[in-house]
């Protein structure tokens, strides 16, 4: 299971906190596993994580490398509330090249999920909220 960071937002966002639309980053589009085997498919408009959990992707912020998103309403748990997922890239980890943390998951609000600043890229290992990082691997298909 992915650890899940939790967190409050900081009240008070103002739209400007708020990132512009950007294109995600390559590295970050396709199919992963993380390092509890849970499977993830990544795209521009939906971050994908097992079978049932949909985020619906709002907006992409490379420059400080993170992604707001809505929780789809089908979801079994915070529906329709609003998810910020901060990155990092991964040296001398292979098979791992990048990690994740979910610094909000559910926000009430676009602007408060924004404005969740909780991740710590300086340390993976507790930057979570005091948890990990979850660790991620491209996925190969072997498909011809």
């Amino acid at each position: 299971m992915t650890l899940i960071a939790g967190g409050c937002a900081r009240h008070g966002a103002r739209p400007t906190d708020i990132p512009e639309a950007g294109l995600p980053p390559s590295f970050l589009l396709g199919t992963f596993e993380d390092d509890y085997g849970i499977a993830y498919h990544i795209g521009a408009d939906a971050w994908r994580q097992g079978a049932r959990t949909t985020y619906e992707v709002k907006a992409w912020n490379p420059a400080e490398q993170f992604v707001i998103a809505r929780n789809a309403l089908t979801n079994p748990s915070a529906p329709e509330l609003w998810t910020r997922i901060d990155w990092m890239r991964l040296e001398g980890m292979s098979p791992y090249t990048w990690a994740y943390c979910l610094s909000a998951y559910e926000a009430p609000t676009r602007e408060s999920a924004a404005a969740t600043r909780v991740a710590q890229r300086a340390s993976p290992r507790t930057g979570c909220n005091g948890f990990p990082f979850s660790r991620m691997k491209r996925i190969v298909s072997s498909t011809p």
